[in-house]
């Protein structure tokens, strides 16, 4: 058999499980935390989650998800609770227990500080935040800002201090029991109550809570779950955050729901990598394209061939880390896809073509209706033509992809944010015939001959960077609240051999502006991955007619010296300090020899 009829074989096989795993949820509609249970019952002291700080059996999971169920009686199905950790096998213990009782967990990024954070609580107004001790003060100093008036939880704690207000963890659930559920503590979830509120900074503006329901947990879980065919012999390696859909649902839901583990690793490190993943036999691997390139940048290591992998399962891996990829460390097979947290299709590369992010196999067509449409870069909106509709674009012509939202919302089903306003923005209306309507994704692909689409770019505002989406908006308004600087505008800007874009800000400043200063300031104010790697310091910002900022030629123009005669910095990786970007740093960025 040929390499292109097995790939053939297994894609066509992988889509049928799939459809049969999904199919289940009609037959037996109960939320994941119940599937759980029932699957503790069978696997026992197997192991389900392991950290390097412990590890749950499914019997000792199951019944620690039952202490935050109990620990949820008091709050009703329209409150939510805020889970500020990071990752933990307590992390699932804490939104599967909540959500069997009916109650949304929202999940923040535990990086961020001040504004943001602040931001990301209010969207959501929760009545309790979980989170560690080393989270514990900025939580519980923010506490008193919040509308909402939390209670602070903190797990891991030790002795607290009383006067705080912050409440432990531990105590409240040690006087809680573990043992099943009664019929009286049993509440009926219907699956297309909200499970959780995954946050996603979208293509414009501050980060958005994204709804998830619990068929939409389902549906990643059991989809996955048969593209991966897993079982319980199988070991998921996953270095992702919990707090993103992709790490802490599709990769520990599919996982799960085969009788496998989860292996978690607390961040991506690439000299920890293998060893990790061959110490724990693991069969599986979540990544993100970023990850990958990170390996094959990495000096060789005697374990990169000694593992027990069998997929590698992601998004993001373009096309010249692919090859590179597989065969340095013979990855048998590998699976990326194209998803978003609140995006009503998804994409799947079963048949393993590098560089593409999935096709719609015939069978599937009517089930995931996607259009690629024509796109007015400089308008940044699709293209309207005399009559007032759309137009779909041909082979190889990069458009903006939609998915249609079917008028009794069973098929593209878009569950929008928390913010009905947000979810408003991101519906496209009288696309193709007065009346239809078309879920935005933000993102321009293009489909080739072969049905296989790729991806090109991201519209609007956010740009990716470390696996991690930047809101250039939340950017500028932290730089700007910075003392010394007047303007600030923020983008992205491609670095050769690297993922995504890295941040660059243009600044306008005054005579309080200094360097040190503005970097430490930022850095209470940014995640790591949000703080730009380049500034250029300017007399003032070019402008449109409608007043916008000309970011695009400020973009074009990058951070090359020669093209920029305004003051160029670079933020050194090692240090965080910003240096002079000079021709002789510059020429070391282009030839990768300089770290970013």
């Amino acid at each position: 058999m040929t390499d292109l009829q097995d790939d053939s074989k297994f894609a066509r096989r992988a889509w049928l499980r799939a459809l049969e795993r999904t199919a289940s949820i009609e037959r037996d509609p109960v939320p994941l935390p119940v599937l759980i249970e029932r699957l503790a019952e069978q696997r026992g002291e197997a192991p389900a989650l392991v950290s390097r700080a412990d590890t749950l059996s499914w019997n000792a999971f199951a019944a620690r998800c039952r202490r935050y169920t109990r620990f949820a009686q008091g709050l009703g199905p329209h409150e939510t609770v805020a889970l500020v950790m990071g990752n933990c096998t307590e992390y699932l213990c804490v939104w599967l227990g909540f959500s069997r009782a009916g109650v949304p967990t929202a999940l923040i990024n535990p990086q961020l500080e001040g504004d943001a954070l602040r931001h990301s609580l209010d969207l959501v107004g929760p009545k309790r935040i979980l989170t560690d001790a080393a989270r514990a003060p900025a939580l519980e100093s923010l506490r008193r800002s919040l509308a909402c008036a939390p209670e602070v939880w903190v797990s891991g704690a030790g002795r607290l201090d009383e006067r705080s207000g912050a409440r432990s963890l531990e105590a409240v659930l040690e006087r809680l029991s573990d043992a099943p559920l009664t019929a009286a503590e049993e509440r009926v979830v219907p699956l297309d109550a909200t499970a959780l509120y995954i946050y996603t900074s979208g293509t414009t503006g501050l980060p958005k809570a994204a709804r998830v329901s619990h068929h939409r947990v389902l549906q990643w879980s059991q989809w996955f779950a048969g593209l991966l065919d897993t079982g319980p012999d199988d070991r998921m390696y996953d270095c992702l955050p919990l707090y993103h859909s992709v790490g802490g649902v599709v990769a520990t839901g599919a996982t799960l729901l085969g009788g496998g583990a989860v292996v978690l690793s607390e961040r991506f490190s690439a000299s920890e990598f293998w060893p990790e993943v061959v110490r724990e036999r693991c069969t599986l691997f979540q990544y993100i394209g970023e990850l990958c390139r990170y390996l094959v940048n990495a000096p060789p290591h005697p374990l990169e061939r000694a593992h027990t992998l069998r997929i590698a399962c992601g998004n993001g891996l373009r096309a010249d880390v692919w090859e590179r990829f597989r065969e340095r460390f013979h990855i048998p097979r590998i699976l990326e896809y194209y998803a978003s947290t609140e995006g009503n299709f998804s994409l799947y590369n079963c048949e393993g073509e590098p560089g593409a992010i999935g096709r719609i196999p015939a069978f599937l067509a009517a089930r995931v209706p996607v259009a690629l449409v024509r796109f007015d870069v400089e308008r940044g909106e699709p293209m309207r033509n005399a009559s007032g509709f759309c137009e779909r674009c041909d082979t190889d012509e990069v458009g903006e992809a939609l998915g249609q939202i079917s008028p009794d919302g069973r098929v593209g089903r878009f569950e929008g944010y928390a913010d009905a306003e947000a979810s408003e923005r991101k519906v496209l209306k009288d696309v193709f015939e007065t009346g239809d309507r078309w879920y935005r994704t933000g993102d321009l692909m293009r489909r080739d001959a072969r049905g296989f689409f790729h991806f090109v770019d991201r519209i609007g505002d956010t740009f990716r960077w470390k696996g991690e989406n930047v809101s250039t908006a939340e950017v500028a308004e932290a730089l700007a609240a910075c003392p010394g600087v007047r303007e600030a505008v923020v983008y992205g800007v491609l670095v050769p051999a690297m993922d995504g874009r890295a941040g660059m800000a243009a600044l306008v400043v005054d005579a309080q502006f200094d360097l040190e200063r503005f970097r430490a300031d930022m850095a209470s104010r940014l995640p790591a991955y949000a703080r730009p790697v380049f500034l250029r310091l300017l007399s003032g910002i070019a402008a449109t007619g409608t007043f916008k900022p000309r970011t695009q030629e400020l973009a074009q123009a990058g951070f090359d010296p020669q093209r920029v005669a305004d003051p160029l910095y670079l933020q050194e990786a090692r240090t965080g300090a910003y240096v002079p970007l000079d021709a002789t740093r510059h020429g070391e960025i282009l030839a990768g020899r300089l770290r970013l």
